[in-house]
This record gives C-alpha cells, sequence and structure tokens, in this order.
C-alpha cells in the first residue's frame, strides 16, 4: 500500500537535513522533508487525505485511513507565538481531503520574530526506507506531490 503525500506549501523543498532543529534535522521524530516557504500570506493544506489526529496553531498531523501520520510543523519554535498569526480552518478530528486548506498563515510574519518559517513534512513512526520519490530541491507549489510512503 502507498500514499502520495503533497507539499503543504508553496515554496523550494529541502532534505529534512537542511532544518535546523536536530528534532528534524536528525529524523528524530520520522523521516520526510522540509519546504522552504515563500514570503506572504497563505495557506497550508493538507498533505493526505484522512483524520486532522492532532491541531495545534503551528502545526497539524493527519492521519491516513492506510494507518500514515503525516506532521506538518509551519515554521520553527512557532509554538512561542501563541497561535499570533495562525488561522485555523478545520478541527480536530475532521476528515479533510488532500489540498484542503488546513491553517492560514505568514511566513514572512513568522521570520520578522525571528523564527525560521521552514516547514518540515515528516511521516511518523516509520522508517526511513519507507519513502520513495523525494522532490528535493524543487520548486513546488501547495499541493503538488513530494514524496510517497509505503509499507
Amino acid at each position: 500500500m502507498s500514499v502520495e503525500v503533497v507539499s503543504p506549501v508553496s515554496g523550494l523543498t529541502a532534505p529534512l537535513g537542511e532544518v535546523p532543529d536536530p528534532v528534524f534535522s536528525q529524523a528524530m521524530v520520522g523521516p520526510g522533508m522540509a519546504v522552504k516557504p515563500r514570503g506572504g500570506r497563505g495557506d497550508a493544506v493538507a498533505p493526505v487525505a484522512g483524520t486532522v489526529a492532532t491541531l495545534h496553531p503551528h502545526a497539524f498531523v493527519i492521519t491516513t485511513p492506510e494507518g500514515f501520520a503525516v506532521l506538518v510543523h509551519l515554521g520553527l519554535d512557532t509554538v512561542k507565538l501563541g497561535g499570533e498569526g495562525f488561522t485555523a480552518h478545520v478541527t480536530q478530528g475532521e476528515t479533510v481531503r488532500v489540498g484542503q486548506r488546513i491553517i492560514t498563515w505568514d511566513p514572512t510574519g513568522i521570520e520578522a520574530h525571528g523564527f525560521s518559517s521552514i516547514c518540515p513534512v515528516v511521516v511518523l513512526e516509520i522508517g526511513a526506507d519507507a519513502l520513495g520519490d523525494l522532490r528535493e530541491d524543487d520548486q513546488v507549489l501547495a499541493g503538488e506531490a513530494v514524496f510517497t510512503v509505503q509499507r
């Protein structure tokens, strides 16, 4: 079984190793990739179809019907903003489709607060060998495929 994961934001894809946070760069929470977002206010969309398992202003996890859990973290250390600059459009427990708007945010505003706006996209509790077709160092639009995950 295989699931396609799409970019939650528009920007430049990058390997997780380029994320300036060891929890992500060393794949401590799971394998994946990152997207360096374009500036300006925009939407973060669902990278997979499924159920919103966790929802914070700055991060969310969607669990697919196949059992994969995909984490999207909007910037680094953005929890310190206490939700400022983030607007959620879904609720925890809601079923969402691929590409559905989840959170509106402003990467430029995040950077103005001194935080990195890079967005790790990670599959939780799975080995790196489960990822395929990683699209790194490439410009993508939100909703474009960036990798697959399989069991």
